[in-house]
């Protein structure tokens, strides 16, 4: 999405209190660092500033603010109860045989005993089996190597969450 004129959404966005702002930042990523330095950048002229600003937030981010931002996401199979945002990114596997969603728990599990954290990856649009794939090609990385993968797809989840927050009603 390339804007040059501020859509309806992001003046709405802009024009929130700094609470509800927060608390808009905060679903989209759970890391209170990212979300105060979006909040402090306001008001966003339009949509690509904004992302840039979240992509400038995203690359300073601490090893702790994202392990922050990681718990806010839940494992690849398992969406929050409840929770529409996380059923629909994860949608890819909602109608995976149960042969895949067992494998994919196996897979969880071994991935956050390796690494101490969900098996983040922005799943819109994938399907089960290449979010499988996926976390048998990255359960071998190094950890460091596995920081930097998270950060960028973070950025990603971060980028469609933000279309979603600023988009017209």
């Amino acid at each position: 999405m390339t804007s040059t004129s501020t859509p309806p959404g992001l003046t709405r966005f802009n024009a929130l209190e700094e609470h509800a702002a927060f608390a808009a930042l905060h679903e989209a990523c759970a890391s209170t660092a990212w979300a105060r330095r979006l909040l402090a950048a306001r008001p966003y002229p339009t949509v690509d500033t904004l992302y840039a600003a979240s992509d400038a937030a995203m690359a300073e981010l601490t090893t702790a603010d994202l392990e922050e931002a990681m718990a806010g996401h839940p494992p690849i199979g398992r969406p929050k109860e409840g929770d529409p945002t996380s059923a629909r990114e994860q949608r890819g596997m909602a109608g995976a045989s149960e042969d895949l969603k067992a494998e994919m728990l196996e897979l969880n599990l071994a991935y956050q005993d390796r690494f101490g954290h969900v098996f983040l990856i922005c799943a819109t649009g994938r399907t089960g089996e290449q979010m499988r794939d996926a976390v048998k090609e990255r359960i071998g990385n190094s950890p460091e190597q596995e920081r930097e993968i998270v950060r960028t797809e973070l950025g990603k989840i971060n980028r469609i969450r933000l279309a979603r927050l600023v988009e017209e009603d």
